[in-house]
């Protein structure tokens, strides 16, 4: 089966920002659920230099045609300069989940 259910993940730095994040995709109805996950470790190069941060992983589930609004969302409302925003395609799913999500979800322009 092959589906337009998409896997959105980002990492915030704190939990008022991982609120504020998972707020506005709801109310816009470009996510069907956000699942905050356990505060972890991320360490990465940036600008030249290697840094390590504590930050929340956000799993963001949403339709393929909603995707680009989210996108946009995300990258409006998020603190960091480059935020980490990747899709993943689900490749298969429960059915009467997917018919959740998809009637949870709301396509809308980019912005």
């Amino acid at each position: 089966m092959n589906t337009d259910a998409l896997l959105v993940l980002t990492t915030v730095p704190d939990e008022a920002t991982a609120q504020r994040l998972t707020d506005a995709a709801l109310a816009a109805r470009l996510v069907a659920c956000v699942t905050r996950l356990a505060p972890a470790t991320s360490t990465y190069r940036w600008q030249g230099r290697v840094e390590c941060e504590t930050e929340i992983p956000l799993l963001l589930k949403t339709r393929r045609d909603c995707y680009a609004a989210l996108q946009a969302l995300l990258n409006e409302l998020h603190p960091y300069e480059v935020p980490e925003i990747l899709a993943f395609a689900a490749c298969d799913g429960l059915p009467a989940w997917l018919d959740w999500l998809r009637a949870e979800t709301t396509a809308l322009p980019a912005s």
